[in-house]
Parts: structure tokens; C-alpha cells; sequence
């Protein structure tokens, strides 16, 4: 027998709660570290040491699950991004945009699993920084310090170094926020906007 005659979506209480959230912890971890096609039902619910009728009890398939963590990281990406727009100050550009990827690699660092997910695998990811990209122009456009600058290849450019350095030294731990956030500014800015 050793199938639980439960009904379905019963659990509600903490134990229930602590299943549904080792089961999203596992699958994020293996979808970052697989792929969507690589990774089955199977192997999260291994992962996880539970079972696959406890999977159904919170997730309609593999799909859905996959598209709540996508859209998780989207939500939260987004709250990011946002929060860095309103916080855009007249002040010091430099400082401003240190602050600005310091939080922004410190929102990847918080989660590696679900940002490589959601900014790297996924379709929407290039949705998504174009968004940034769009908003890093936004930011930029009037600022006198770039008037003899292509602003969009500016932030393109600033987008794809971004990608890259999370993925090959933030995610490897090589490097702190701050730290590649500093070393962007002097790439990027430092020698044209320090006096």
C-alpha cells in the first residue's frame, strides 16, 4: 500500500508549509544546475526525500513549478530594478551607480540558484534586460556627464558586463558586490567622470 490516502491539499499547517518549501529550495537547485528538460519530477522529489504525491499536493506539474520560480525571480528582479530608479538621485553619478550594482550584485548573490534560472535560462531573461537596459538609458540620458555618449551602447554594454561577471566571479565567489561594483566604475566610469 504505502500510499497516502490523504486528501489532496490537505497539509496547511507547518509541516506542510516546510514540504512546499524544500521541494521549490531543491528544485531551484537543480533547475539552475540542469536545466528545465534535464531535471524531473523524480529527481526533485528525491532531492527533497519526499514523495511524488506530496510534489502534486503543491504543484500542478514540473511546468508550473518551474514557471512560479520564473516568475518569482522576475518580481523580485523588478522590485530591484525599480527601487535602484526611485532611489536615482541628482548626486555623484559614480557613487550612485556603485550603490545601484552593489545592490543589484547583492540580489544575485542572495539567491544564485534562482537568478541563473531566471536571468540566464529562461526565455524571458532577455525580456528582462532589455527592461534594464531600457532603465539604465532612463537614468542616464540627461546626465551631462554622458552627453558625448552613445547612451545605448552604454547600457547594453553595462547589461552584458552584469551577466557575465555574476555568472564568472560573483557566483564563483571571487568577488564581493561591492568589489565588482567597483570595478566597473573604474572600467566604465571612473577615468572619464573622477576629477
Amino acid at each position: 500500500m504505502g500510499v497516502s490516502t490523504l486528501p489532496r491539499g490537505r497539509r496547511v499547517n507547518s509541516s506542510g508549509e516546510r514540504s512546499k518549501k524544500l521541494l521549490l529550495e531543491k528544485a531551484t537547485e537543480l533547475f539552475s544546475k540542469n536545466g528545465y528538460h534535464k531535471t524531473k519530477i523524480s529527481d526533485i522529489v528525491k532531492s527533497a526525500n519526499l514523495t511524488q504525491p506530496t510534489f502534486y499536493l503543491y504543484f500542478e506539474n514540473k511546468e508550473s513549478l518551474y514557471n512560479d520560480l520564473i516568475s518569482q525571480f522576475k518580481n523580485n528582479f523588478l522590485e530591484t530594478i525599480n527601487r535602484i530608479q526611485s532611489e536615482a538621485d541628482e548626486g555623484n553619478i559614480v557613487e550612485n551607480i556603485h550603490r545601484n550594482l552593489t545592490i543589484l550584485f547583492r540580489f544575485f548573490e542572495s539567491n544564485p540558484h534562482l537568478t541563473k534560472i531566471g536571468y540566464y535560462q529562461t526565455e524571458e531573461a532577455d525580456k528582462l534586460k532589455e527592461r534594464f537596459s531600457d532603465l539604465i538609458e532612463e537614468v542616464l540620458k540627461d546626465r551631462a556627464e554622458f552627453a558625448d555618449y552613445d547612451i545605448r551602447i552604454v547600457a547594453h554594454s553595462l547589461v552584458g558586463a552584469i551577466e557575465r561577471l555574476t555568472l564568472t566571479l560573483l557566483f564563483t565567489k571571487e568577488r564581493e558586490p561591492e568589489q565588482l561594483a567597483s570595478e566597473i566604475i573604474n572600467l566604465y566610469f571612473a577615468r572619464n567622470f573622477v576629477k
